[in-house]
């Protein structure tokens, strides 16, 4: 009712309201269209199995790969600790190779009841652990990295430092026997 009464006050004074608009039909002639800023998206390959990269040996001034092997219970000190390191090594103009974790261990710890052979299992406990990777570290910079990194290591975090080797290369992947039993199989 009150809409009405408007409409024919509007109409009386010569004003009329439209209530179709007449932008909406009306085609864009591309504005908005921003494909064309975008780059071209290139055709993923399937990714390849990861190679290890040939071992830098060191020298007498300089050491060759390094891993700083951060382990602890506490998966956010440990990922802020790693993260810091990373930082660290940038700013020191040190070569920062990679960056990865390695997979999580479980420990289960269990109590032997008294008088009798059942276990309960009380707790388990989980170790994650990171490594940062770095190469070409002269030996005069090391122990004041060292140094750094002792002073800033958070509570209940184990800081391990030692030369990289093809068995920390194969340790960082999780085995899968029953792969490659079906891979021999195959061939």
């Amino acid at each position: 009712m009150q809409s009405s009464l408007n409409k024919l006050l509007l109409q009386s004074s010569g004003t009329s309201i439209s209530s179709n608009r007449h932008y909406r039909s009306m085609p864009t002639h591309g504005i908005g269209r921003y494909k064309y800023l975008l780059p071209k998206e290139i055709q993923r390959k399937r990714k390849e199995k990861l190679q290890m990269k040939q071992l830098k040996m060191g020298t007498d001034t300089e050491y060759g790969v390094l891993n700083i092997q951060v382990t602890g219970h506490d998966m956010t000190i440990l990922e802020h600790y790693s993260q810091y390191i990373h930082r660290l090594c940038n700013q020191l103009k040190i070569n920062v190779e990679e960056s990865y974790a390695m997979p999580t261990k479980s420990t289960e710890i269990s109590q032997l009841q008294e008088k009798g052979t059942k276990m309960n299992v009380e707790a388990v406990i989980l170790t994650h652990e990171r490594i940062v990777q770095v190469s070409g570290l002269s030996s005069t910079l090391l122990p004041v990295v060292v140094e750094v990194l002792q002073t800033n290591q958070p509570e209940g975090v184990h800081l391990c430092i030692k030369e990289h080797t093809e068995a920390d290369f194969h340790s960082r992947f999780k085995a899968r026997p029953e792969l490659e039993g079906l891979i021999a199989q195959i061939n």
